[in-house]
């Protein structure tokens, strides 16, 4: 029996757009780096990038359960000595949305050269307009 193995060339791309009202954070981030890697395919093959482009729009509208709102911080280092920095993620919703989402979708592709190529296909905006509508993606349902 043989087995597909997938590569560059025969990998066929299609655009997806997510919206995230109302969805968990992690929730939309898992099934968005699954569609990134290419899992939702018969053709996913794991040391190649087989995944599509995705678009997620309302980011301002995801949702935190629990206390993460308050309890929870985005942590980042300037590079200079002392220059830990910490955001609570009540203000980083507020502010930086599309960072958030963009974090947190980075954080559950892998770590490697292949995790870069993925991260690129993603595209987030804050409200419910893009600008990819010549790509003609389509509704990609989460749950």
């Amino acid at each position: 029996m043989k087995t597909y193995m997938a590569n560059a060339q025969t990998v066929e791309r299609k655009w997806y757009v997510v919206d995230a009202t109302n969805v968990p954070l992690g929730r939309l981030a898992s099934k968005v780096a699954a569609v990134l890697r290419g899992k939702n395919k018969p053709t996913f093959t794991p040391n190649v990038d087989t995944g599509d482009f995705v678009i997620v729009i309302n980011s301002d509208k995801a949702v935190l359960t629990g206390k993460k709102l308050e309890e929870k911080f985005y942590r980042y280092h300037t590079g200079y000595i002392g220059g830990l920095k910490e955001v609570s993620y009540r203000k980083m919703m507020a502010e930086k949305s599309d960072l958030a989402v963009y974090e947190a979708v980075k954080g559950m592709l892998p770590k490697n050269s292949l995790g870069r190529s993925m991260i690129k296909k993603l595209r987030v905006y804050k409200g419910a307009e893009h600008n990819h509508a010549a790509q003609k993606p389509e509704e990609l349902k989460l749950f």
